[in-house]
């Protein structure tokens, strides 16, 4: 995706660059494009709770593809902007305008906004066939109607001034954008993710037949965990930190999987990796290694445990907040500020010596078992693909499997069975010219419920590999196949009926 720097284009023309190149923006095909539009409205009403103003959005579907998403934040200011519009207009009809400028200091009243150029809002309108905005605040109602990013009508009306707010309607444009019904999943989802994020923040749904479903969460990032891993072999460990203007909000868990869960965020709008996530991978790694040597689990003699080994069953929800945030392209689905991993590893670090000792020593036995299967797994690896002598490369074959001799590979069968009493009758019937047997000891390993390092750890995979004359890509953990070097044209697995 483009990143749009406003200060550079003028206002007719940025609209009208995010038109001609929408695919830059959102894909005009892709429907997470449209969930990227209604996530930047989103992320508008939720800097007004972050900043201490509203406690509940409404979101709302409507028919001709429509949805409307309101706030009872502050609203936005009334007044005129320097071109002679409204500010509610040029706040999302100008380019470079907004209340989340000039936010180095902090002092903009939006200390945490998501915002990085103010031209998120602007894009959607330009990406509309119709928008209206209204706000409200000091018993002042303005209206604004867009079209595909121009200015159509603007009125104003007077209403109790305890009203306070700002609502978005919209209408996605079939001229630039394929793809213009909302996905209602992906927005429940997302919905819900964000309750999450902003405790206390009540978030109303309603989908296109006029149900309803109101999303809270009273503990936060505590019910966040519980919802993406209900079955923690650790309690779920709380870090909140503050350093001048940054903050860093986390839970840590870990489960019995082997792969990791993580959720990465900058002032509540998603990533998918940044600086912040090597800044929190840093200092946990470190501190974790220098608690298992504390603690004995780690010998003078044996190396320090890697990132990856600690990666296994990980849970993370991590959620960092600062001051005018940099991201590469409009999406932020990367945080590129320095500031993430400078801050984020030391705020980690001042963390780690509230937590657990109980959960540590888990988190470290887990990860030797996972450097376990690791070392394992390469040796392997190595020994299917590097054989050591000539000798080796002739004869490194499982010692059971009763073998053809046919020199015309291609027309030998290998037939794979359980246990020695089943091969003895297979041994005893088969043509020795092209019919080879392969005793495999009981049950192997679930490839299915294993980590890919654990099953080619498995002697008997392993086994079976070299009878068939595969091999293993070391890096991708794949089973290389060329036809080459096969040694059957058939494989027959022979099992009981039942």
């Amino acid at each position: 995706m483009a990143n749009y720097q406003a200060d550079s284009i003028k206002s007719l023309d940025y609209f009208e660059h995010i038109r001609k190149y929408v695919g830059m923006y959102v894909g005009s095909k892709d429907e997470h494009g449209l969930l990227h539009c209604v996530k930047e409205i989103l992320s508008n009403s939720i800097d007004e709770y972050l900043n201490g103003s509203g406690n509940t959005i409404l979101v709302k579907l409507l028919p001709n593809n429509g949805i409307y998403i309101e706030d009872n934040g502050r609203g936005i200011p009334h007044g005129k902007h320097s071109s002679g519009c409204s500010t509610l207009q040029a706040c999302f009809g100008i380019a470079n305008t907004g209340g989340k400028f000039d936010n180095a200091s902090g002092e903009s009243g939006y200390n945490t906004s998501g915002g990085e150029h103010g031209t998120g809002g602007k894009a959607v309108n330009a990406l509309s066939k119709k928008m209206i905005v209204s706000t409200s605040r000091e018993g002042l109602k303005e209206i604004v109607e867009f079209s595909r990013g121009k200015f159509v009508n603007y009125k104003k009306e007077k209403i109790d001034k305890n009203i306070t707010g700002t609502s978005v309607e919209f209408y996605p444009d079939e001229q630039v954008l394929e793809v213009v019904e909302f996905d209602e999943k992906a927005i429940k989802k997302m919905i819900k993710e964000f309750s999450f994020l902003c405790k206390n923040l009540k978030f109303i749904f309603i989908d296109s037949d006029g149900k309803e479903e109101v999303y809270l969460s009273r503990n936060g990032l505590l019910d966040f965990i519980d919802y993406l891993s209900p079955e923690l072999i650790t309690s779920p460990m709380y870090i909140e930190q503050e350093d001048g203007k940054f903050k860093l909000e986390a839970v840590i868990g870990y489960n019995k999987s082997y792969s990791s869960t993580i959720k990465l965020y900058t002032n509540n709008i998603p990533q998918e990796k940044g600086t912040h996530l090597t800044g929190f991978k840093t200092a946990w790694t470190s501190n974790l290694n220098a608690f298992a040597r504390e603690n004995g689990l780690l010998k003078e003699k044996d190396e320090n445990l890697n990132g990856s080994d600690y990666d296994e069953g990980l849970v993370l929800i991590l959620n960092f907040k600062m001051i005018d945030p940099v991201f590469k392209g409009q999406n932020k689905e990367e945080l590129s500020s320095s500031e993430g991993r400078t801050y984020v590893q030391r705020l980690t670090t001042n963390a780690f010596a509230s937590l657990n000792e109980k959960d540590l020593k888990i988190i470290v036995n887990k990860a030797l078992s996972a450097r376990k299967a690791r070392e394992a797994a390469k040796k392997a690896r190595d020994a299917v693909r590097e054989p050591k002598s000539k000798k080796d490369r002739l004869l490194n074959l499982p010692t059971k499997l009763v073998d053809a001799w046919d020199k015309d590979r291609k027309a030998c069968e290998l037939y794979v069975c359980e246990g020695d009493s089943a091969a003895a009758g297979l041994i005893g019937s088969r043509d020795s010219k092209f019919q080879a047997v392969f005793p495999i000891r009981g049950k192997i390993i679930n490839s299915f419920k294993n980590v890919t390092e654990k099953v080619f750890a498995n002697q008997e995979v392993v086994n079976i590999v070299k009878a068939i004359g595969l091999e293993l890509n070391p890096q991708t953990h794949k089973l290389i196949y060329d036809k080459n070097n096969l040694r059957y044209g058939k494989i027959v697995l022979a099992a009981d009926a039942k």
